[in-house]
């Protein structure tokens, strides 16, 4: 992306937005009429010759709109301010996008991206994020879809957002691929859009997609399921109804979504949706006979309940397989889950995500044992799939009660983790690519000698040894805007937190932990602790865009055998 150089014009106060462009440039602009009864306009010259032109009389919403460039070179693109806002500018190669992404050219304040130096953890290039949909491998590369709002940092009608890597860290911007409807995106009102889904790859090249279309008071479903595909990876075909209702007669409520489909057992394809009835969550079971995935799906019946916590919908389920090829019968899998409005009562923990592990036969899941995916809470929407090494997933870094419509909030993805089975336990560390981020050590021996150490910008790793498990410590953080700690005692480990005037934070610990090497990843926003290389793992969001400053270590001599701090960057 590039930065954009935007002025004044001599001709009648026209702001103009400069860049130079290549020939052939594909340019997607969102624009708004600010009256009802003139149009609003946005012109693009090159080289001082008329090169195109769109407008749109909506005075409600920022509406989409194309733009080809026939020849390159200066680029200036303008629009009368007292007429037409622009949201969202920005330019792109269609035959080289997916190496090159798209360049940013124009963004209002309001719905930029924040200012995170050195900041590691996904982020969209402007507006809102929630949910992690269609991740995986496509193509030889790692795809990720996002639920996303490009018009503010709030939550609104639902697009799918678009980015692409070669390691799951560095990541290319693409084009917005999924827009709501075109009833839905003529208003800001929030009334729905394209909720969380799926991918599957095509055969050949391409994939399909799955999502929910939500519509708030339509009747009879406010949720149904389509699918579309695409060829280039990059622009989406037209999308298809494919499940138009809820299955009759289970007592379900609205809620019918998230659609995560994946290949059986049994070599077909299965959906899984969430939902809930009057005593909880409950996880739905689709399957199809066409190879394409694109017609034929039967409902199975129900895979799954979870009624605990006062807990509402599940959401965002994903299953896959742990321990070895989904056609093996003795391979377990993992169904993971989000418990929407669940809250824990001895911690006050609120929307917790469940792990449960057994063995799926392609109709029936059959639990072994069953765990929290992150104690923190803060690692919401978990999707994951089986590439080449093995199951690996991202998550939402935040949590819903966090979500105010009246605080912008820009929010990340937390660092990508593989997923596998340790000594009956599933762990969840990050994936080994991560140490590609460390920069250069920090600090070697001040914190294990006690001393406060400077943290830079605040995007570091900090690695400790414990003596023996359990060893108790205090790792204790300087934040502009909130107290934070990583402890480990005799309750667990847990990540203590406060900010100045609020309610009482809740409690998020995981109980009865006794680790022995504990990883510890701060950026601007958030912090991830991973313990005994992800069998415990706990992810906050913290307050604000400014990293922690300092750190200083608390514990008996002889305790913690060794502390290394390195710089984190991209």
């Amino acid at each position: 992306m590039t930065s954009q150089a935007m002025s004044p014009s001599d001709e009648g106060g026209l702001e103009t937005i400069s860049a130079v462009l290549p020939t052939g440039a594909t340019i997607h602009a969102w624009i708004k009429a600010l009256h009802g009864g003139a149009p609003g306009k946005l012109a693009a010259h090159v080289d001082g010759d008329l090169a195109g032109a769109v407008e749109t009389s909506n005075p409600h919403e920022f509406e989409f709109r194309l733009l080809t460039l026939e020849s390159g070179g200066e680029t200036a693109f303008s629009y009368d301010p007292v007429t037409t806002e622009v949201s969202v500018l920005y330019a792109f190669r269609q035959s080289r996008v997916l190496e090159e992404g798209v360049q940013l050219l124009h963004v209002r304040p309001s719905n930029a991206a924040p200012e995170t130096a050195g900041g590691y953890h996904f982020r969209p290039p402007f507006g809102w994020m929630n949910d992690p949909n269609g991740f995986g491998r496509f193509g030889g590369r790692a795809h990720l879809f996002y639920q996303h709002y490009p018009h503010s940092l709030r939550w609104n009608n639902m697009h799918w957002g678009h980015a692409v890597s070669d390691d799951y860290l560095h990541w290319t911007h693409l084009p917005i691929f999924l827009p709501p409807s075109h009833e839905l995106a003529a208003r800001a009102d929030g009334c729905g859009g394209a909720f969380s889904g799926s991918a599957v790859p095509l055969d050949g090249t391409g994939i399909r997609i799955f999502f929910t279309e939500h519509m708030k008071d339509r009747q009879p479903e406010e949720q149904v399921q389509f699918t579309a595909t695409s060829r280039d990876l990059v622009n989406v075909e037209a999308a298809s109804l494919i499940l138009p209702a809820r299955p009759a007669g289970l007592g379900l409520t609205t809620d019918f979504r998230d659609p995560y489909v994946f290949m059986g057992p049994d070599g077909k394809w299965k959906m899984l949706l969430g939902t809930r009835d009057r005593e909880g969550g409950v996880i739905l079971l689709y399957e199809t006979d066409d190879p394409a995935a694109a017609t034929g799906w039967t409902f199975l019946g129900m895979l799954h309940r979870e009624n605990r916590f006062g807990m509402t919908a599940a959401e965002c389920p994903c299953l896959v397989p742990l321990d070895g090829p989904a056609n093996d019968p003795s391979t377990r899998w993992a169904l993971i889950f989000g418990l929407l409005t669940s809250r824990d009562p001895a911690t006050g923990r609120r929307n917790m995500t469940i792990a449960t592990v057994g063995r799926f036969d392609g109709r029936s899941f059959s639990v072994e044992f069953e765990q929290e995916l992150d104690f923190g809470t803060d690692a919401y929407a978990f999707q994951a799939f089986v590439d080449d090494d093995g199951p690996v997933g991202i998550a939402w870094l935040a949590n819903w009660t966090d979500v105010s419509k009246e605080i912008d909030m820009a929010t990340a993805m937390t660092l990508p983790r593989r997923l596998a089975l340790h000594e009956g336990a599933l762990i969840t560390p990050p994936i080994a690519g991560v140490k590609s981020l460390r920069q250069r050590r920090l600090d070697a021996h001040g914190l294990v000698d006690g001393r406060t150490v400077d943290l830079a910008n605040g995007s570091v790793e900090i690695a400790l040894a414990l003596k023996e498990p359990g060893n108790a410590f205090r790792l204790t953080f300087e934040h502009p805007e909130a107290a934070v700690e990583v402890l480990l005692n005799d309750d667990g480990l847990s990540i203590p937190f406060s900010v100045a005037n609020a309610k009482t934070s809740p409690r998020y610990i995981a109980a009865g932990a006794r680790p022995s090497t504990i990883r510890v990843f701060l950026d601007a926003g958030s912090i991830e602790v991973f313990a005994d290389n992800g069998r415990w793992t706990g992810t906050k969001r913290l307050p604000g865009f400014t990293g922690v400053s300092s750190v200083r270590l608390t514990a008996l001599e002889g305790n913690v055998l060794a502390a290394e701090i390195w710089q984190l960057g991209l």
